[in-house]
């Protein structure tokens, strides 16, 4: 048997604290991957400088800078289109949970 307090639905008070809660760890957890992201973008940016800088004479500036953006426009591509397999795969098997759930 389930007791009076196990039927109650939580307040409406208590309901909104753990929404609130939610959204902050959801929030900040895209915040600190964004700030990591955006650190290893960084670090990439000085790799591929590096290797045009070496593998391109430094007269043909206006060239390099035209490959390095090519590249790094395909590898931003390819990397997001990865992610978005990765999240749909993703979100699939967590759909196909609340589904077996309920």
């Amino acid at each position: 048997m389930t007791s009076d307090s196990e039927k109650r639905k939580p307040s409406r008070k208590v309901r909104l604290a753990r929404e609130f809660r939610s959204q902050f760890v959801e929030t900040l957890a895209t915040l600190l991957t964004s700030a990591f992201a955006l650190v290893a973008a960084f670090a990439w940016n000085d790799l591929v400088k590096q290797i045009i800088q070496r593998y391109i004479s430094s007269g043909q500036s206006l060239v390099s800078q035209i490959i390095y953006a090519f590249l790094v426009t395909v590898l931003a591509v390819v990397i997001s289109f990865q992610f978005g397999k990765i999240a749909a795969l993703y979100k699939v098997e967590q759909e196909d949970e609340e589904i077996k759930e309920k």
